[in-house]
């Protein structure tokens, strides 16, 4: 499950009616954009125009509730419980405490009737008429090139203020992760999130960040790569350690964390003495304490516990299934999510946002944020979010208004994250998590302050390898006869014989059915309905949530240990 809205029942109020004009207003550019690119611009099929889809839904708001994810609608069978992923007490800034969502279907009278009907209807014939061949050709054809070329078109005519995409993926990447187009992004290699988010559910992907020009730069404003590893290694830090880190000038403080590991960098140039051992040395791998401040360029920028420097961009593509390449990852993107830093709220202004959230809840008012597709929504805690998904001929486009809100949830009012993201959080730590996502020789590892793996305790709690206990395969590989091998699952644990990819990676056979599946959601382009697909109906999903209580809190299967970060 992911975040629920607990609300009244909605009434009429002008603020919605103020934020549909908005946007209506707002999509009158990307309209005439829109317009320019279909008549000048083609690629393949056709005009290619990536804003047509948004600019024609512009002013209507479609579902307000957009938000809540689909898992919200997991039925839990009174025991069934893949909540506590999401749903669990605040850590440092991020106060939410929102474990009591375990415990009821907190829904508006507006949000109890379950949009996201795909997944409740078996696409397998429309899989079917798909063949290997077809699916295999399909996902291997690049729609990110064509996306970055008729964006930038745009940009360049002043006709598009959006995210244009400019890392180079064709160029590639160095031996360190960084890209080697000079644009600054560098790969991030961390542990897929519980649950929906592992490949035997549907998808494969990966995540880039970048940070900006001056903490890519050294005090005279030089660039300078060892500033930069040594930024990235602070901020690593940061939002990576489970507990937040003392400060430098803590450096007497009695019982010094074990810290973070991180890829080698220098105490000379931080000036500060990170792992605590009393001297300042040219290369160390661990950080204990963390300066007061970046280093070179970005001097003057604080070290926040568990917050980004305003400027820090992330950049995130969803992608099929290629059974046949090591990491999974297909040259076709499902989708593209890229998130900006724009603002970066003090502790005061943060705790400010929850209160104003909880107060539009009470007066029952949906999910408000700024913004509209054409520069993306931005949340009250400083990141803009935009997203392109692809249109019926598999090509990428701007998502509507209504989609974009479906993104929002997860990154804006959730318990267990770490300022409202997921991914450099769970980074391997070090050298080794600064490349290319590859689940390969990725440990089990256990959450921050679990005893036990992560995807073993995800497996006892849910009953399932997803929410909706309808992974088959799955099922039949650790639940044989109903009961959990935990012996089986232990295997990608650390000290194991096996890995993560042995444990949440599908059959070639599964992955195919996937892929073929979710093209049918695409011709369909019915995303209104849900971008996720199951083989087969989800038996565990309601259709309508008539009741409050989830069953879990009688049944006693409420958990309130929940973390994003990991043990490793």
């Amino acid at each position: 499950m992911s975040p629920v809205r607990r609300m009244r029942p909605m009434r009429p109020a002008r603020p919605l009616r103020e934020r549909r004009e908005g946007l209506l207003s707002a999509s009158l550019a990307l309209a005439a954009a829109s317009a320019v690119l279909a008549a000048g611009s083609s690629c393949g099929g056709g005009a290619y125009d990536p804003l047509a889809t948004a600019a024609a839904r512009a002013g209507r708001p479609g579902n307000l509730e957009a938000s809540i994810p689909p898992m919200c609608y997991a039925s839990t069978a009174g025991g069934a419980n893949g909540c506590w992923t999401c749903h669990t007490t605040g850590f440092g800034p991020n106060t939410l405490a929102d474990h009591d969502l375990q415990r009821a279907y907190s829904f508006s009278d507006a949000a109890r009737k379950n949009p996201w009907v795909n997944l409740l209807e078996d696409l397998s014939a429309a899989a079917a008429r798909t063949s290997d061949a077809e699916i295999l050709e399909y996902i291997r054809e690049d729609n990110y090139a064509p996306l970055r070329r008729a964006l930038r078109a745009l940009s360049e005519r002043r006709e598009y203020p959006g995210y244009v995409p400019d890392l180079d993926l064709a160029a590639g990447l160095d031996g360190e992760g960084f890209a080697a187009d000079g644009s600054g992004f560098r790969a991030v290699r961390y542990k897929p999130f519980p649950g929906s988010f592992w490949p035997t559910n549907g998808s494969a992907g990966d995540v880039f960040i970048r940070l900006p020009a001056a903490f890519r730069e050294d005090a005279s404003g030089a660039p300078s790569r060892e500033v930069y590893k040594l930024n990235l290694a602070l901020l690593e830090a940061a939002i990576a350690s489970p507990s937040p880190l003392p400060g430098a000038s803590e450096a007497g403080a009695a019982g010094a964390p074990e810290g973070r590991e991180v890829e080698p960098v220098s105490e000379v140039v931080a000036g500060v003495d990170l792992d605590g051992d009393g001297a300042i040395e040219a290369a160390v791998t661990r950080i204990r304490r963390l300066p007061a401040r970046y280093a070179g360029g970005a001097a003057g920028v604080p070290v926040r516990a568990w917050i980004y420097p305003r400027g820090t961009e992330l950049l995130h593509s969803v992608r099929y299934l290629d059974p046949d390449r090591p990491s999974l990852l297909a040259a076709r993107m499902k989708e593209l999510r890229y998130a900006r830093k724009v603002d970066e709220p003090d502790d005061w202004a943060i705790s400010r946002a929850y209160e104003r959230e909880a107060e539009e809840k009470e007066e029952g008012f949906p999910p408000r944020y700024a913004g509209a597709p054409e520069v993306g929504l931005r949340n009250a805690f400083g990141w803009q979010i935009q997203g392109f998904i692809e249109d019926e001929q598999g090509r990428l486009r701007l998502q509507t208004a209504e989609e974009h809100r479906a993104c929002m949830g997860c990154h804006s009012a959730v318990g267990v994250t770490v300022d409202h993201t997921f991914s450099l959080a769970r980074k391997v730590p070090g050298a080794a998590g600064w490349r290319h996502q590859d689940l390969r020789g990725m440990p089990d590892a256990p959450q921050a302050g679990h005893a036990e793996p992560e995807v073993l305790t995800y497996m006892r709690r849910a009953g399932g390898a997803d929410d909706y206990r309808g992974n088959a395969e799955m099922l039949a590989r650790f639940f044989p006869g109903g009961a959990l091998d935990e012996a089986a699952v232990r295997r990608g644990a650390p000290g194991g014989d096996r890995d993560l990819a042995y444990l949440v990676a599908p059959s070639r056979e599964r992955a195919l059915l996937l892929d073929k599946a979710y093209r049918a959601l695409v011709r369909a382009q019915r995303f209104e309905a849900g971008r996720d697909v199951m083989l087969g109906p989800a038996t565990g999903m309601l259709r309508v949530v008539d009741g409050e209580s989830t069953g879990l809190g009688e049944a006693q299967r409420v958990y309130l240990d929940g973390r994003v970060h990991l043990a490793w």
